[in-house]
């Protein structure tokens, strides 16, 4: 069995099921990314909880694993070669645990590449400007006086909804019939949106029908359900 004790991480957070890959979150819109594609995967898992409120993203222990202090980050035990992976950043980690797991990405090279694309559309395009959108609207943004910030991101999340309205049309999923982890990665940015943020009237949410009914969808889902709530208070 591998030895997790060598590594840093495993001193703040303690691994009990240190044979299980080792989940490093919250349940924000980048680290439900990652629970909820475990939990459609069916692979074992240990969630650790980075808080916030007490800087655990600054600490050494988590810095020695993600030198850049955000969350997701995992540690696979029985990553490539039999040997342990410490990986971060929410897509990277979806790709990584899609190709483990040979699920949610498209054998299809084209297809492949074609999932590819939307989950780099919502790394570059969907995550931070809904989450700019957040600051000015939701959290310490909005006391500011000029709206001329919050205004170019609701422009700007308007318009990426209605790019992705537009592709859901006559689908179930991002990529036709096949859910993958173009969904996992974008839907949870727009259910934030809406429900943390608040600023679904703010961008015309009502407009995306489409958007509307694949969101329903995917909360549906067991394994979303589940994924949603990792990990846990406490």
């Amino acid at each position: 069995m591998t030895n997790l004790s060598l590594y840093p991480i495993t001193r703040k957070w303690p691994a009990s099921h240190p044979d299980r890959l080792q989940l490093y979150s919250l349940p924000t819109p980048n680290g439900v990314k990652v629970s909820i594609m475990l939990e459609e995967c069916g692979l074992p898992y240990e969630a650790h909880r980075v808080s916030f409120d007490s800087q655990d993203q600054f600490s050494p222990e988590f810095l020695s694993l993600n030198p850049n202090n955000k969350i997701p980050a995992i540690l696979d035990p029985h990553g490539p070669g039999g040997q342990p992976l410490a990986l971060f950043e929410s897509g990277a980690i979806l790709l990584y645990l899609a190709e483990k797991t040979g699920q949610f990405l498209p054998a299809d090279p084209a297809r492949r590449y074609e999932t590819i694309q939307w989950l780099m559309f919502q790394m570059g395009g969907v995550g931070p400007m809904f989450g700019q959108l957040g600051f000015f609207h939701a959290f310490a943004g909005k006391e500011y006086e000029d709206k001329r910030p919050r205004d170019r991101y609701v422009a700007e999340s308007r318009r990426l909804l209605g790019v992705l309205d537009a592709r859901l049309q006559g689908q179930s999923w991002i990529m036709g019939d096949d859910y993958t982890i173009a969904d996992i990665a974008i839907l949870p940015w727009v259910r934030n949106l809406v429900e943390r943020y608040g600023a679904g009237d703010l961008v015309g949410y009502a407009d995306f029908a489409e958007v509307q009914r694949v969101l329903a969808a995917f909360v549906a889902r067991p394994a979303v359900a589940r994924g949603l709530a990792v990990p846990q208070l406490g």
